[in-house]
This record gives structure tokens, sequence and C-alpha cells, in this order.
């Protein structure tokens, strides 16, 4: 009996393999990373040129502190974790190192950006009860949806990880009408891309 119960669950991973192998999420996966390795890197050279030849990063960091008040920080990150990434979450990660508890302070970002993606994903729930705006979307946002509705849950993974904007993937979950308890449980991803972006950048900074 546990041999046949091996057997068909291996068989239903064999499966599984070949439908996202046929789909093409292996090659969407491998054409993300190669996306997303040139802002990181881009993002590591902009932090070690301004810190070497322009300002001590530090003190730069530590100004920002002093200067600007910190729920005024937090509300701009989550403004822009709702409204499609506009800001990218590595400039208040390293912000993060410099508060006086660096790590109650990263885990609040991941809390908002977690939270972020919440509020984009109803409205795209939202936005498939008026017209227009769903028309627009779904033109403007076709080939993220053809993806979301394809591979589900593994493409909320891949932006909640990866850097690109989590509220793009959560918009197109809330759209498609993803079980929002799945979207809830895929989403906590992104605690984990906080969690190492967070040990990198402290470790530069």
């Amino acid at each position: 009996m546990s041999q046949h119960k091996g057997g068909e669950r291996k068989s239903r991973l064999q499966l599984l393999h070949q439908y996202y192998k046929y789909t093409g999420f292996y090659s969407f996966l491998g054409t993300s990373l190669k996306k997303a390795l040139p802002p990181i890197l881009l993002f590591i050279a902009v932090i070690f040129a301004i810190h070497y030849f322009v300002i001590d990063l530090n003190s730069l960091l530590v100004k920002m502190t002093d200067t600007f008040p910190t729920f005024w920080v937090l509300a701009v990150f989550f403004i822009s974790e709702t409204i499609l990434g506009l800001i990218p979450p590595e400039i208040f990660i390293a912000w993060s190192d410099k508060m006086p508890n660096p790590i109650l302070y990263l885990s609040l970002l991941a809390v908002l950006s977690y939270t972020g993606g919440i509020i984009s994903y109803f409205a795209g729930r939202a936005s498939t009860r008026i017209q227009a705006v769903h028309e627009y979307l779904e033109v403007k946002m076709a080939k993220h949806l053809k993806n979301a509705r394809k591979w589900g849950g593994f493409l909320i993974i891949v932006g909640a990880i990866l850097p690109l904007p989590f509220a793009i993937s959560s918009l197109a979950a809330g759209m498609i009408k993803f079980p929002f308890k799945n979207y809830l449980l895929f989403g906590l991803m992104r605690f984990v891309r906080f969690a190492v972006y967070g040990a990198a950048i402290f470790s530069l900074v």
C-alpha cells in the first residue's frame, strides 16, 4: 500500500513538473532571474560608489534617520509597496540598519510590505467590479494575468522573493480571484526576502 502511494505521489510530482515545463514556467523563472540580477548588482555598485567617492554611506543614512520622521519614512514605504513598488525596498532596508533597533524596523518593513500586497490583492478583486478599470488592467497586465492563471501560487512566490514589484503579483492574484488563504500562505515568502536582503545589506552598510 505504501509503495503504491509513493508511486502515486511521484507520478503527481512528475505531472506537475511536466506541466510547469510545458507551460514555460521554468523559462519564465530563468528570465526573471536574469532580469533581477542586473538591478541587484547595480544597487550594490551604487552603494559602493556613493560610499567611496561621494559621501560616507553610514553618515548619510544616519542623517536620514535624524532628518526624516520615522512615521513618514514608513508611510512612504507602505504607499510604495501598495502602489506597484515604486521605490526599491533595499533603500528602506539600509535605512532600518541605522535605527535604534534594526531587526525591529526590518521586521516592520516586512509586515508593511506584506500588508501592502494584501491591499493590492483586494484592489485587484475590486477592479473586477468596475468594468472600465477591469478592461484597462486586462490590457495593461495581459501577460502577467495569463501567467497568473497558469501558475497561480508559484507566481506569487516569485513576486515575493525576487526584486520584482510584489504589488503587481498581488494585484493579478486578486484579479483572477486566487483563493485568499492560499495567497496569504504563498505571500509569506515576502518575509524570507526581507530577512535575506536584510542580512546582506546590514553587512554592507
